[in-house]
């Protein structure tokens, strides 16, 4: 049965109409300091806006103009224009992803194809802290959520990021990072209902501890209602989650800076047969960096985050229903040195640690063997980026890791740019990326009652690996419009199919039986129509190719792989009006999506999206 969360007529178009809450703009306002720079970004010009500092491409500061990757940054005004309420809304303002929801609390993300509902080819973090879940080598999205008011900026990056991020960095990364503590002072508040999300609300608190240390503490709620399918029915699927957390930034000298962080959440999500599944937990962060005169700095971060996973399955046959659990502990170090050397390198290197103890309580229909699992992860990185001439530079670097699963992988690449003007860029790059196993891929079965176990565990699945090839420009075309394009074709190898295990046919085992290439190209262009009137068009274009390997089988697991749409497309409109009111519109057109429903292929038909806000800022 067809499902959309926002409960769409058979046609497939939907019209969600949302009024920017007054009261929480106003409180926020009221801050003790003034609206500092991450606040103002509305007012920037397109120049400006392209000398924005981005990290996750270098993992160092550089303007958007210089860097060599299909990167969009989404900023904390073009948030709240949107209205989103949660961050894979606000992820919908990057064109080069695609964002489905699945359910009230399910989402699918990916980018340049292979989103599957746990897409597994796209790595995320949260002021540098990974949020992927080596239960299913992905992002279980309703486990993460921050007070939207509260992040600077997000960076997105379609493509390989392998090199300097690590495994699982194969198709794109998403780099979230929210803002200094000094910038969150005093009292923010918010608070509204409505007919989908029921309630919500979200309190913020900032304040100095001493000179130059400051804090904020936070805390939200909301209550979301379940989806509907297309034909009407509810889906019975309504969920809601309690989160609240704190930061400390300190700059003990000009040169040196502390962070300290951490979340604690829990929440809740229904089903039909009204069983509750519960997603919580917690993570604390501390981040030392140091810069030195020369031109070098130095950052070691260490963080701890502990997830509790508790999935309800429903019966299968004669085997009773029950609750998959998941317990995950995860502590990180990582260590991070840059430094220019000769006038003509600049270099990045660091080292990295990662210990993970899973716990996973089984369900009668699916299981985890073994029940406990603690895993090692060793890393290290270099990268050079190379002056050739005065506008041309190429960066060379790879990343090493070693797994438990696979033991060791490079992921080495190489970029070229060249500045053809002070206002236009073009780059190339080719790269290597892994995505190593799950438990998911290795150690998962299915108890069934007719065939004992359907699905087995099989030890010998290893790496799926990509080699991407891509080219892009990036730039201002006169004091009104401004952009990037980027073309890509990626050869996959090992992919993750559906196998039958020799002689005895069952179980059926997850098994590296396919390969693919992909193709496709990424437009991004901002058009300043006059000084009150913004425009954005965003553009996707992706073909994919999936095979079974030579002498293999694949047991229609392919299009679980690859449900994506051919064509994205996206424009949004900002009008800045009189007497502080903002009219916000934004316009999504999907194409037709072909995914796997059982042995037959399924069809989701296209559809498109407006959204509309009306907000009025009395006190801007």
């Amino acid at each position: 049965m067809p499902y959309h969360p926002h409960k769409r007529t058979a046609t497939g178009y939907a019209v969600a109409v949302g009024l920017l809450l007054v009261f929480g703009d106003a409180a926020a306002q009221m801050a003790a300091a003034p609206p500092t720079s991450p606040s103002t970004l509305k007012k920037l010009s397109l120049e400006e806006l392209m000398d924005l500092e981005v990290t996750s491409v270098s993992r160092r500061p550089e303007k958007l103009l210089n860097a060599a990757s299909a990167i969009q940054v989404v900023t904390n005004e073009d948030i709240r224009r949107s209205g989103a309420s949660s961050i894979p809304e606000a992820l919908r303002l990057a064109s080069n992803l695609q964002v489905a929801q699945a359910s009230a609390a399910g989402w699918k993300i990916g980018a340049r194809g292979f989103n599957a509902s746990v897409g597994n080819k796209l790595l995320a973090l949260i002021d540098g802290r990974s949020v992927y879940t080596p239960l299913l080598s992905g992002v279980i999205w309703n486990t993460q959520d921050y007070l939207l008011e509260d992040i600077e900026r997000i960076e997105v990056i379609s493509g390989p990021g392998g090199t300097l991020w690590g495994a699982n960095a194969v198709n794109g990364v998403i780099s979230i990072t929210t803002k200094n503590a000094g910038d969150t002072q005093g009292l923010y508040l918010e608070a509204g209902a409505g007919s989908e999300l029921r309630s919500f609300t979200g309190i913020r608190y900032g304040g100095t501890l001493a000179p130059n240390v400051h804090y904020r503490v936070y805390g939200k709620y909301f209550d979301r209602d379940g989806a509907a399918f297309t034909n009407g029915h509810e889906a019975a699927d309504s969920w809601d989650r309690t989160q609240a957390g704190f930061r400390i930034d300190a700059e003990t000298s000009p040169r040196q800076r502390l962070t300290l962080q951490g979340d604690l959440y829990t929440g809740d999500t229904h089903t039909p047969s009204d069983d509750r599944g519960r997603a919580a937990g917690g993570n604390i962060l501390g981040r030392w960096t140091r810069a030195f005169a020369d031109d070098t700095e130095i950052t070691l971060q260490i963080y701890y985050d502990r997830t509790h996973l508790a999935v309800p399955f429903p019966s299968s046959g004669s085997i009773p229903a029950g609750v998959l659990k998941d317990d995950l502990d995860t502590f990180d170090f990582d260590l991070q040195h840059g430094f220019r050397w000769g006038g003509r390198h600049h270099f990045v290197w660091g080292l990295g640690y990662r210990f993970t103890h899973d716990k996973v309580e089984n369900a009668p229909t699916v299981a985890f063997t073994p029940g406990t699992l603690d895993q090692n992860l060793f890393s290290g990185f270099v990268q050079d980026e190379i002056l050739l001439r005065k506008t041309l530079s190429l960066s060379l670097g790879t990343k090493l890791e070693h797994f438990a699963y696979t033991g060791f992988e490079a992921e080495p690449g190489a970029r070229l740019q060249w500045n053809l003007t002070g206002e236009q860029m073009v780059w190339g790059a080719v790269s290597r990326a892994v995505r190593t196993p799950a438990r998911y891929d290795r150690d998962q079965s299915l108890p069934n009652p007719l065939y004992g176990v359907l699905l087995g565990p099989n030890t010998t699945f290893h790496s799926e690996t990509v080699v991407a090839y891509e080219l892009g420009w990036r730039g201002q075309l006169g004091p009104k419009v401004s952009g990037s394009l980027s073309a890509f074709y990626n050869v996959y190898d090992d992919l993750r199919g559906l196998d039958i295990t020799p002689v005895t046919f069952l179980p059926l085992i997850f098994q590296n039986t396919l390969e693919a290439e992909t193709y496709g190209a990424e437009l991004s262009a901002h058009f300043q129509a006059s000084g009150w009137w913004r425009l954005h068009l965003g553009y996707n274009l992706l073909r994919e190719h999936v095979r079974i390997k030579p002498g293999r089988v694949d047991l229609f697991n392919a299009l679980n792989e690859t449900a994506d749409p051919g064509h994205q497309l996206s424009l949004r409109s900002s009008l800045d009006l009189t007497h502080g009111l903002e009219l916000d519109a934004a316009l999504r057109w999907v194409d037709t999506l072909h995914n796997n429903d059982g042995p037959a292929a399924g069809r989701v038909p296209g559809y498109a999206e407006l959204d509309v806000r009306l907000g009025w800022r009395p006190l801007a």
